[in-house]
């Protein structure tokens, strides 16, 4: 459970509740598991069973009662979401238009967005965004202070406008000079700048688990706005909406700015890329490897890798242009497809094809990463997803390669964190950091109380 293989744990519980039927302990954790991968239905059962066993557990009926709370309101939202006629990005945008979102406050003393147009009679002034903001507005997030709600609009709702026209596999191509840092899951944490030869590629899982996620995401979306051709998003699994109402965006964001606020917010998530070929557009500088032998290159005889969040799929023969042909935006990835897969599967040591350790996607081995590399002429798969106690690791003969970018996971992990840095001819290096002191406030503040165990 603490490695989070919640599929795992989920057979070890069910097996110990066949040897022992009255095991109480089993059907607590086995309940915690389904809740952790998002099946609070099946939790539900469970916890009954652990009080019909022992009534006075009252851990086991708090976290009922938060459980099947939680599940009512899933029911209630995916209710009234079918009828909902105009999107949050269309409604934010006439509440400014109307005069209903205030620019600041007379007290904000803060970073200020530059007037491209100015305000008119019967209009509003149009934003841009500079460099001096982004700087300011993460001096300002460091001193624990918060955006002005129209400030964090126009943040998403330009971010929104370039992603919606970015296809589901994107390419960033790096030019003599350029280089790339591969970022891991974040959750909460940040690290590096971008600037026009400096690219920076965060690779899911910006939100959920630490408290700072609004400061993260929105730094994050205030960069792809101010280098569009420079800062790539790819989705993780925790963009997605039943994660954010679990592990804690949904409520940092209605306790920091608001139920619409986290409404456009979650719609924008819902457009970010799949995945990211990063093309060195230089020749390799040398034909072979001392430990892993001659790269797989592309046609054109050069280096490029295919990052993801999660990793491969079920199935042989996936072809990089069915990738980016995926209708992702304002999709959810669901439990199976290739979407979900892209977002949810794990490297296994063994070859072939395996039950996922949480519960959600499949294990995929060597010889899978290999055929799909050759396949596509693609070097090596880089994907983040799972903590690295080194920050990364190298697996798969060199062709599949973890960055875990967030250091102390959730407070307890005592791990490093990583980036990944790749120059124009292909080389990669790896940088490691530990986590830095942060104000005293616990993982997950603002999480579903059932996952309390987790953060």
């Amino acid at each position: 459970m603490k490695l989070e293989e919640h599929g795992f744990a989920i057979e070890d519980a069910t097996r110990a509740i066949e040897i022992d039927p009255g095991y109480v302990k089993a059907y607590y954790r086995r309940a915690l598991c389904q809740l952790a991968v998002l099946r609070p239905q099946f939790a539900i059962p469970d916890f009954k069973k652990c009080l019909a066993l022992d009534p006075h557990n009252k851990l086991a009926k708090t976290q009922l009662d938060a459980t099947t709370k939680l599940l009512k309101r899933m029911q209630f939202e995916a209710a009234i979401t079918v009828g909902e006629e105009k999107s949050a990005v269309d409604r934010c945008r006439e509440i400014i238009a109307d005069g209903g979102c205030d620019h600041t406050e007379p007290s904000y003393s803060g970073p200020l967005l530059p007037i491209i147009t100015p305000a008119t009679k019967g209009s509003q002034p149009k934003y841009g965004i500079n460099k001096e903001f982004v700087e300011g507005m993460l001096k300002w997030f460091k001193e624990g202070k918060t955006l002005p709600r129209r400030f964090v609009w126009e943040i998403v709702l330009n971010t929104y406008d370039i992603l919606v026209k970015e296809e589901s596999l994107i390419d960033i191509p790096l030019e003599e000079g350029v280089i790339c840092d591969v970022i891991g899951d974040t959750h909460g944490a940040l690290t590096g700048l971008p600037s026009e030869s400096h690219c920076l590629l965060f690779n899911g899982d910006f939100v959920d688990r630490g408290s700072w996620s609004v400061e993260v995401v929105t730094t994050l979306f205030a960069y792809k706005w101010l280098y569009p051709n420079r800062v790539g998003l790819n989705r993780g699994n925790h963009e997605t909406k039943d994660m954010n109402k679990v592990y804690g965006f949904e409520g940092e964001v209605r306790h920091k700015h608001g139920e619409q606020t986290y409404k456009v917010r979650l719609m924008v998530l819902a457009l970010v890329p799949l995945a990211t070929m990063v093309s060195p557009r230089l020749p390799p500088k040398t034909s072979h490897d001392a430990a892993h032998g001659s790269p797989i290159l592309s046609p054109e005889g050069r280096k490029r890798f295919f990052v993801v969040h999660g990793g491969l799929f079920s199935k042989d023969g996936i072809t990089l242009d069915e990738v980016r042909k995926i209708d992702r935006l304002g999709k959810q990835p669901g439990n199976e497809g290739l979407m979900c897969e892209l977002l949810w599967t794990d490297p296994q040591e063994t070859n072939g094809r395996g039950p996922s350790k949480r519960g959600v996607g499949l294990g995929f081995g060597p010889d899978i990463t290999k055929a799909w590399c050759e396949l596509n002429s693609v070097t090596g798969v880089i994907r983040s997803h799972e903590v690295r106690q080194g920050g990364y690791a190298i697996e798969h003969g060199g062709l599949c390669i973890t960055v875990f970018s967030a250091p102390n996971y959730v407070d307890q992990g005592q791990n490093l964190g990583a980036y990944l840095r790749i120059d124009a001819a292909g080389e990669r290096s790896y940088h490691t950091f530990k986590a830095s002191p942060h104000p005293p406030l616990r993982p997950m503040a603002y999480s579903n109380p059932g996952l309390a165990m987790f953060g």
